[in-house]
Formats: C-alpha cells, sequence, structure tokens
C-alpha cells in the first residue's frame, strides 16, 4: 500500500471524512485529497501531523502492508 492508501484506511478507521480531517490539521481539503490519491506526498512537517494525529509512526505511515 501506498502512503495514500494508508492515509485513507486510517481515515476510514476513524470513521472522519477528509474534510474535517483537513480542517483539524489546518490543510487545504484539495491538498489533503491529493495526497489520499497518491498524487503528492506530504513534506516532513505535515508528515509528523498525520503521524500525531492517528498515534503512529511515520514509517507506519509509509508501510507496504501484506494482504491477507
Amino acid at each position: 500500500m501506498s502512503f495514500g492508501d494508508n492515509l485513507r484506511a486510517l481515515i476510514e478507521e476513524r470513521d472522519i471524512t477528509q474534510k474535517e480531517l483537513a480542517k483539524k490539521l489546518n490543510i487545504a481539503p484539495s491538498t489533503l485529497g491529493s495526497y489520499v490519491q497518491n498524487v503528492r506526498e506530504p513534506d516532513f512537517a505535515t508528515l509528523k501531523m498525520f503521524a500525531n494525529f492517528f498515534d503512529v509512526s511515520t514509517d507506519y505511515l509509509f508501510l507496504k502492508k501484506s494482504i491477507r
């Protein structure tokens, strides 16, 4: 899984919308959408915000998860 896929999964697990997350992290919804769609990757500061918000490591956000 890519960063965007991992981010999408975390958003779904927390049962929030992308718009809600963007507002909580003070980033543009279109920017968040580009991360989820794998069009862009965040800079390190933004990556740390995601990791802190979801209580995961920055490495976790980029890990390829095996399909079971």
